[in-house]
């Protein structure tokens, strides 16, 4: 077996309109396409990132809801890329999203910072 990258990430929205508002205005990625399964009562919405992965945007009725911590079991968190993060945190700010104080891998020394989605997703914007 060859695995060579990851293609998407899948996240399941309580709100729909207001996650999608936050991935597409907020975080500015690309729609890619948009469908709406009626059958499933379900959204999904497909959104490029810029390295060519996708981030899958769905909403389903009455969703549970799990731990979002990043410290909590599962799935820690979603990384984003960013060349400045002290920049990128500061144009978060400038658009309402509360972000977490800057913080040094102590291993690596690179910068990095989490904020959280409409539903609480640890998000990271990491810097290299």
């Amino acid at each position: 077996m060859e695995l060579q990258r990851i293609h998407h990430v899948a996240i399941i929205a309580s709100d729909y309109e207001k996650s999608k508002a936050f991935y597409t205005e907020t975080l500015g990625l690309v729609v890619l396409a948009e469908h709406y399964r009626a059958e499933r009562r379900s959204y999904k919405l497909d959104l490029a990132l810029p390295d060519g992965g996708r981030l899958e945007l769905f909403s389903f009725p009455e969703p549970p809801p799990r731990p979002s911590r990043p410290e909590a079991a599962g799935l820690r968190h979603l990384a984003f890329l960013v060349p400045d993060v002290v920049a990128a945190l500061a144009e978060l700010g400038e658009r309402g999203v509360a972000v977490e104080e800057l913080r040094v891998d102590e291993y690596t020394g690179k910068r990095f910072a989490f904020f959280a989605d409409p539903d609480g997703l640890p998000l990271e914007l990491y810097e290299e």
